[in-house]
């Protein structure tokens, strides 16, 4: 069948300034069959995808469960449709004995010696926030111009159509010389935090275990331009409380001589920077080194950051995304201005998102803002400070066998050489991933670009890069088939 979309060519591999790839073919890697199959199958992986995006699969605790299971179930039934028989439906519970969200897991024994490849990627999605915000519905796919819009059409819904068409293509192609072990471990609650994460992973260690993990969560460097995932930074949020009252009392009858908590709450937010907009908690782990860097005007356009906006902190852009830590104040509890009474506010509260630097430890890094609210209390007010979530930091070598042969697929399948990047975002899980397999090798991959707007509104999926990726993956099944992990 001769697909609407424009199929991946037949071309030399060029980088980015259309200078020829260095490389040579590899033995034993059919890359015209594989393209072939990949464009084959791209119109049914896109519909696919579209009918997963169909299903509000969302693990928080205030949506429909039905709706997570039924896109587990649909997960399961693709998987079966590759081939593969082994396919089931898992889950642990919560530590407060509610059930964890639904993953689907298959696995595909190794042959002949070859090792196994673990492909991961998750089925639950964000809420769609505010439909106003939307250009179509959220939970209903739409092509627009080279891209698809909806909510996981990108994040993570596509990783999985990726890891799913490039099994069935490296299976059609390689056909009974196909000796590869295959997982798919599909989770079914990343968007809530992953909390049955390290559970499920010590109660099905042997299930998942593997050689190597291909994790298709992050992004690409850019539309046309590929990347590889070298680090992630680490995460840990909570919540602080400024208190200056036992209770709300008239504003003209006693304002003045003490200030309301929402004030004393933004003078303690504004200690958290220095004047240059650094992050100005002291103990933190940072630096400037990093390989490539990010041009102003790109990340303007891809934050969407306003003319006149100056930009924060010091030093390279790419290091104030990718190795240095970045707090935020995610949200903030106090009346909001529809329902606002004159009366001084007793108590606001903030909850922080900090991101971690490589090399951080996130129970020091919890420490350490921990002493600086408690030490810049304003006007000694009382300060409570709840600690969340935490997670470690990511950081791979590019040298290592997985990662050279992930590098030569994706310039194989682009045609241009990938960057290694880093990404300023946080998969805490991999850190479970590390430690209940230490010597696995671990891949970091994605279909997402700079402006598929993953967790917004209009969340989108470049279509041409998301075939690229099919075929990426496809190819690096194809020569850990042919090769292993020996080169």
């Amino acid at each position: 069948m001769t697909s609407e979309h424009a199929e991946i060519p037949q071309t030399q591999q060029r980088n980015a300034d259309n200078t020829p790839v260095a490389g040579k073919p590899v033995p034993g890697i059919d890359t015209e069959a594989l393209t072939k199959a990949v464009n084959d199958g791209f119109d049914a992986t896109l519909s696919s995808l579209k009918d997963l995006v169909a299903i509000p699969g969302i693990a928080w605790a205030s949506f429909d469960p039905a709706e997570l299971d039924r896109s587990a179930e649909a997960v399961a039934t693709l998987v079966r449709e590759t081939g593969m028989d082994d396919v089931r439906i898992l889950r642990v519970p919560k530590t407060d004995g509610t059930p964890g969200g639904p993953a689907v897991v298959a696995r595909r024994p190794a042959r002949d010696g070859k090792p196994t490849i673990l492909l991961y990627a998750h089925h639950d999605v964000q809420p769609p926030g505010d439909g106003a915000l939307w250009k179509s519905e959220p939970f209903v796919a739409e092509e627009r111009g080279d891209r698809l819009y909806g909510r996981g059409a990108a994040d993570d819904k596509a990783g999985i159509m990726a890891h799913l068409a490039a099994y069935a293509a490296a299976s059609k192609v390689l056909g009974e010389d196909f000796g590869l072990g295959v997982t798919f471990f599909f989770e079914g609650e990343e968007e809530a935090g992953s909390p049955t994460f390290r559970r499920f992973l010590e109660e099905h260690r042997e299930l998942l275990r593997s050689d190597i993990i291909v994790v298709a969560d992050s992004s690409n460097w850019k539309v046309g331009v590929p990347a590889l995932t070298t680090s992630l930074r680490g995460l840990v949020d909570g919540t602080f409380e400024v208190r200056v009252l036992d209770h709300a009392v008239h504003s003209g009858m006693f304002g003045g001589p003490v200030l309301d908590a929402p004030t004393l709450l933004s003078r303690l937010i504004a200690t958290l920077h220095d004047e240059h907009g650094n992050v100005a908690v002291a103990g933190l782990v940072g630096r400037d080194e990093v390989e490539v860097d990010v041009e102003e005007s790109d990340y303007r356009a891809d934050a969407s950051v306003l003319d006149g906006v100056q930009l924060a902190g010091s030093g390279t852009i790419a290091s104030r995304l990718w190795t240095k830590p970045a707090l935020s104040i995610i949200g903030i509890d106090a009346p909001s201005v529809d329902v606002a009474s004159n009366t001084l506010i007793p108590a606001a509260r903030a909850k922080f998102s900090m991101r971690l630097a490589p090399g951080q430890d996130p129970e020091a890094a919890m420490t350490a803002l921990r002493e600086h609210v408690e030490s810049h209390a304003p006007f000694g007010a009382k300060v409570t400070f709840t600690p969340g979530e935490q997670g470690n930091a990511f950081a791979t070598d590019t040298s290592s066998a997985a990662a050279q042969v992930a590098l030569w697929a994706l310039a194989e399948s682009w045609g241009v050489k990938p960057v290694e990047m880093g990404i300023g975002g946080s998969i805490p899980f991999i850190a479970d991933l590390t430690e209940a397999y230490p010597e696995v090798q671990i891949l970091v991959t994605g279909v997402e670009d700079p402006d598929s707007r993953a967790h917004s509104a209009n969340e989108s999926l470049h279509i041409g890069d998301f075939r690229h990726a099919v075929l990426a993956e496809a190819l690096m099944l194809a020569r850990l088939n042919v090769q292993g992990l020996q080169g």
